[in-house]
């Protein structure tokens, strides 16, 4: 029996303290985001009762469905949301009420700061129940946990922390299982008792839920308000691009719309419904560390997992459903791993994913650019784990290249230069240092279009051996670059080409004992027209890029670069003719080479202060 005890007040986690300080102290748009969240959540409560009745049947003693309420007071000025779902014991409520034990918080609170609008935030970091305290002023919980005998009151208002009790026995009485949250609306939120108001929202957000939606006026009977139907299992031929919309944003917790919609039926070996989305806008948690993906998976409308992997972790920011027929519905989170039927899902809806992102590249370029502009960088991690589709996402992949951008290497390869046997790239921090990097210019000279790569990912998937249309991709700052067979654009810069330089043999000699073990080893480019050095790495050294991504991880060792020159500059022509500045000039070769690359000298002040001789000097003799 529960009997009536003093309420034991407790803190806020720190992080919850923090943004229910902001949700009500700030004014959002949308507000109306707080009933989608706590429908969501009811949603939710009612999934997992469904699935844990699988092996216990009796907590589904009465024999009754699932269901949702929503229940406004006028007189009260309360709106309460019921579900007769898991429910939550005392321990739950502290822990699913009075923290966020979610990674990515502390992210979340400072975009939330700093957003004009917030309501886009919400949902993202699993914080929908703190919405409700943008328009209530006391929150009151009250949960049985389905199976138990002990019914518990969480109460808030939104301050530093929170009340939790016993419930009286009246209350026990009326929650015979799940949870009522009844909120104490603010003055200016009086709206969301109107019944027409609750409806609108219902429809706009909610209306496929699978679970009944009630509506309780205080005049007439409970009436259904949604359509309660899983959208995925009725027929493409029944639905409008608005059905598609809402479900999309129901399931992917946004306001923009899909990109993409893959919405079909698999028959055969194995039956399944597919609904999943393409986001248009990034989420905030695509790069978190976890990579978990988000597409939910049920079995015969039965909801089983949020996070059973059914797709890589290249395709994570893909939203939706994917309802088996065939598998078990007492499938463990643990079985999900290794379950057969479930690894010939994943195969087969990351095919058809893949498959339906071409064509959208080829039949609505606006509407993929899209989806690569915000997930390209993700979808290219596939290039490096994925050797199955290496092929496949490679023909799928845009780039930023040297003749414009959201260029495919199908249109490379179709406007490739003659004798020009490679793809060429070039990895970089930042798409305008690529530009101006002295590596680009003999290539720039022929016509020769290089990829411009600054994902940090770019530098893992290139060191992989790839080739497209039987055109190996390699690197313009590795290895020996010969482009002595492809023309040059202008023909006068033939002549330029051919003129007298530099003497080779004494130039590099100087060079490479002034430097010493600075650099592995000093050359003549055919990289430069001109600029006067550039740093490459070796052939059989990974890329410079990549090189300093792993040192700045301490995970592999940072070589020492080649140095190459421009016998025909005037600065690297000065080395054999002046022996006293030999030593300074070139060390600024090197220097200015690590500058251009986006590195640092290692002597900053040494390589100021040998920039002011030199040029006091070039002062004194002019």
């Amino acid at each position: 029996m529960t009997t009536t005890t003093a309420p034991e007040s407790q803190p806020f986690q720190a992080e919850v303290a923090e943004l229910l300080n902001l949700m009500v102290h700030s004014v959002y748009s949308e507000t109306d985001i707080f009933l989608r969240e706590l429908i969501s959540n009811a949603s939710d409560a009612c999934d997992k009762l469904r699935y844990e009745a699988i092996s216990a049947p009796e907590l589904i003693a009465d024999g009754a469905p699932p269901k949702i309420r929503i229940a406004p007071d006028k007189q009260a000025n309360t709106l309460a949301v019921l579900d007769s779902g898991i429910g939550m014991d005392r321990q739950e409520l502290i822990d699913n009420l009075g923290t966020i034990a979610r990674s990515g918080t502390k992210s979340f609170l400072a975009r939330l700061t700093e957003a004009k609008d917030g309501a886009n935030l919400i949902g993202q970091f699993g914080v929908g129940f703190y919405a409700a305290f943008m328009v209530a002023e006391r929150i009151v919980v009250t949960s049985r946990r389905a199976g138990s005998d002990q019914v518990f009151v969480w109460s808030s208002s939104g301050g530093s922390g929170f009340e939790i009790a016993p419930a009286s026995e009246e209350d026990a009485a009326r929650i015979t299982r799940g949870t009522e949250i009844v909120l104490h609306l603010k003055k200016d939120a009086a709206k969301y008792l109107e019944t027409y108001e609750i409806e609108r929202i219902v429809r706009a957000y909610s209306d496929n839920i699978q679970f009944p939606i009630e509506l309780v006026p205080e005049e007439g009977e409970p009436r259904q308000i949604n359509s309660a139907s899983a959208l995925w299992q009725r027929p493409k031929s029944e639905l409008t691009p608005e059905d598609y919309k809402q479900a999309y944003q129901q399931a992917a917790g946004a306001f923009d719309e899909p990109a993409m919609t893959l919405h079909y039926r698999a028959e055969g070996r194995q039956s399944y419904a597919v609904l999943l989305f393409a986001p248009s806008t990034k989420p905030f948690d695509l790069f978190d560390q976890a990579r978990k993906g988000k597409v939910k998976l049920y079995v015969r409308r039965v909801f089983i997992a949020d996070d059973a992997d059914l797709l890589p972790a290249y395709l994570r920011f893909i939203r939706g459903v994917i309802d088996s027929e065939d598998l078990p519905l007492n499938i463990s989170r643990e079985m999900l791993q290794n379950n057969p039927q479930l690894a010939q899902i994943r195969k087969a809806v990351t095919g058809r994913v893949i498959s339906e992102l071409e064509t959208l590249g080829d039949k609505e370029p606006e509407a993929f650019a899209k989806i690569w502009d915000a997930f390209g960088a993700v979808i290219k991690e596939g290039l490096w784990e994925d050797y199955e589709r290496r092929e496949k996402l490679l023909a799928l992949s845009r780039f930023t290249t040297t003749k414009g951008e959201n260029r495919s290497l199908k249109q490379y390869v179709d406007d490739i230069r003659p004798n020009q046997t490679d793809i060429y790239y070039l990895t970089g921090e930042s798409i305008e240092r690529l530009k101006s990097n002295p590596k680009l210019e003999s290539a720039t000279a022929r016509g020769i279009e290089v990829l411009l790569l600054t994902d940090p990912v770019d530098a893992f998937w290139t060191s992989a051996p790839l080739d497209f249309g039987g055109k190996p991709l390699k690197s313009l700052s590795q290895g020996d670059i010969d482009f002595g067979l492809i023309p040059l654009l202008d023909d006068k810069a033939e002549d330029k080409k051919d003129a007298p330089g530099a003497d080779e043999a004494t130039t590099i000699a100087l060079i490479k004992d002034a430097l010493g073990e600075r650099v592995s080893d000093v050359r003549a480019s055919q990289r430069l027209t001109s600029s006067a050095s550039c740093l490459v790495a070796g052939g059989g050294a990974q890329d410079r890029m990549l090189e300093r991504l792993l040192a700045m991880q301490n995970k592999g060792p940072v070589t020492k670069p080649i140095l190459e020159i421009n016998l025909r500059h005037p600065l690297v022509a000065a080395i054999a003719g002046d022996e006293d500045a030999a030593k300074d000039l070139s060390f600024l070769l090197l220097e200015q080479a690590q500058i251009l690359d986006g590195e640092l000298p290692e002597d900053p002040a040494a390589f100021a202060s040998r920039l002011n001789q030199l040029v006091l000097r070039g002062v004194v003799k002019g």
